[in-house]
Formats: structure tokens, sequence, C-alpha cells
């Protein structure tokens, strides 16, 4: 399956929020304070002319307005520019916001890193449930179909008995602020078979939140999936038979941790 490729001008923010050369340093303060936001690009006519941060205000010599501490030595992307070049140039740069401009050099929006997660998501999670209907039609010599929908929380039925305290802080942490992956989920009979997210899930359930955005792969009939039968016999049927495990870390970041202890060690 042929992945679509994602540009800048696809997630970039276009109602931005911009200041003038001559605004002044105290109405940037006290912007700042209301949008909860710490940079603003300044333009002058529809030109890009610099950045003003809370950095340059603490950091730099006072001035009255804008353009006396702005920072005018910029990293911009087009709006034309693909995501992972975007992405590789803030990462390399260490920089969270950047501007976008048009050809003429007009301030369009601003990208984030926030927008590289929304895409980075949007991209490969069709891609892993793609595959996974696939396996299942070959599987069962079935035709089945897709949905993107939000799926109510107490429907789901999970399949795995344990989830970490502190990938679940993970989750809920994107979910509060909309970049939770969807959960995959398989609708076999009148049964909601979730297969991939529970943590997502556990964490959607725990913030009282009634539905999952999920991919919905619907068999079309009655099928008694393994991983159902897995799930009956450990006597998982709700999100309350799931242990979370809270005196260990996800194994990943347990193996992680233990790799870098080795490389300390024999570094000493």
């Amino acid at each position: 399956m042929g992945e679509k490729k994602s540009y800048v001008k696809d997630y970039m923010t276009k109602n931005v929020i911009s200041v003038s050369p001559e605004t002044k340093t105290e109405e940037i303060i006290t912007l700042m304070k209301k949008s909860h936001h710490n940079s603003y690009p300044v333009v002058k006519g529809e030109q890009l002319v610099g950045m003003v941060t809370s950095f340059d205000i603490i950091v730099k010599d006072a001035a009255e307005t804008v353009e006396g501490i702005m920072t005018t030595n910029l990293v911009v992307a087009n709006k034309n520019l693909s995501i992972n070049d975007a992405s590789r140039v803030m990462f390399r740069r260490g920089i969270s916001r950047m501007p976008v401009v048009d050809d003429d050099g007009h301030l369009v929006g601003i990208i984030t890193n926030t927008d590289m997660v929304r895409s980075h998501i949007e991209r490969s999670t069709p891609n892993k449930v793609e595959y996974f209907k696939n396996t299942l039609e070959q599987l069962y010599g079935i035709k089945t179909t897709l949905r993107h929908m939000r799926v109510e929380t107490n429907k789901l039925r999970p399949t795995q008995d344990r989830v970490y305290a502190d990938e679940l802080e993970g989750r809920t942490y994107e979910l509060e602020r909309g970049l939770a992956e969807p959960a995959i989920v398989v609708k076999t009979g009148d049964r909601w078979i979730l297969v991939d997210g529970h943590h997502r899930a556990v964490a959607s359930s725990q913030k009282g939140y009634e539905t999952v955005d999920s991919y919905v792969i619907d068999l079309g009939q009655d099928i008694k999936l393994g991983m159902e039968k897995t799930a009956d016999k450990a006597g998982i049927k709700t999100f309350d038979d799931i242990e979370i495990i809270d005196d260990d870390k996800h194994p990943l970041i347990a193996l992680t941790e233990s790799l870098q202890d080795q490389e300390s060690k024999r570094d000493d």
C-alpha cells in the first residue's frame, strides 16, 4: 500500500497570531499571558521579518518595541516542503515552532512539533490497520469493511490482561491534547473486540470519555477470534479485569534503562 506524501501545508496552523515590529514589548508580555504561547512571528505588511519569544524578552536588553528584541535570522519552511524534511530540520536545529512562508516570503502558517506527531500518527496507523485487515481476510477467507469512527468505551471488549502505569500516563497526556492514535477494533457479530490500543482505551475509561477514536474492521459475520478465546480463558471481559502494573516499568523502557546502566558501568 503506497504512502501518500504529506506536506507542511497539510498540517500547519493557518490562523497565526502575529505582531508587527512596532508592537510595544509590554503588549507582547500581556499577549503571552492571555494566549499561553511564548513566541510570535513578526510581520511587516505580509512579509515575515522576524520572531519574538519570551527568551528574547528575558535575556536581551530592554527595548520599547518588538523591533529592538526580535530575532531576524530565522529558520523557515516553505508550505510545499515535505513533512519528513521539515521534521528533520526542526530536530537538527532544536526548534519546536517554525514559521511557514510562501514563495514571496509572506507568512502563511506555523508548523510545530505537535503537528509533526499528528502527521506521523495519521500516516502510520492506516498502514498498520490495512495489514491487520488483510491478515483477517486471508485467515478466515472473508471480505471485511473498514470504518474510522468513535466506539462507545463500555462496548469495547479488551483482550490484554495488563497495562503499564507509566505508558498509561503518556496515553492520558496524548488524549487530553488530541494526539492519541486511534485504537484498532474488530466488530464480529455484535461484539467490539479491542485488538490494539489498550493503554489508550483504559486511559479513556479512566478519564470518563464515553467514546474511543477507532479504526473498526467489520467482519460482517460472527467469528470467534483466537484472541477473544484467550481473553475468555484469562477472565478478561471489561477494563476492570485489566491489571495496572505500577511497580514496574514498560518492558521496553526497562530494557533501555538496563542498557544505559550497562553502558555507565563500562565507562566507570
